[in-house]
């Protein structure tokens, strides 16, 4: 059974966090866990949460009833970030010319399974 949990309208470029999902697919959870936490970057805390957040729904009883999973053997199967919608703004430039500013979304979708499922 796979656990899923999605960040949708995330304040960030998906270009921004594309790289640290790409570092954790396809590894264990709590090694995942291990890598987003050293790295500095603002995208890997958001990454960090929504792993947390598909580790908790895979702990919770009221969608897995009766079975019990190990975090230990549950492995990031997906790890995607796919943009969102945009803010558009604009800058007054020189001349009374405006240059347009687009302030990025991401929708952050990470799910785990267990390594006996694969």
């Amino acid at each position: 059974m796979a656990f899923s949990a999605t960040h949708r309208f995330a304040r960030i470029s998906a270009r921004k966090v594309r790289p640290l999902a790409d570092m954790i697919r396809g590894k264990f959870a709590d090694d995942a866990l291990d890598m987003l936490r050293y790295q500095s970057q603002r995208g890997a805390r958001m990454l960090e949460k929504v792993l947390r957040s598909a580790l908790g729904n895979a702990q919770d009883p009221d969608q897995n009833p009766g079975h019990t999973v190990r975090v230990d053997r549950l492995v990031v199967v997906d790890a995607r970030v796919d943009p969102g919608p945009m803010f558009k703004r604009i800058r007054p430039r020189a001349r009374g010319m405006a240059f347009g500013i687009l302030r990025r979304m991401a929708h952050i979708h990470v799910t785990l399974q267990d390594i006996n499922e694969i």
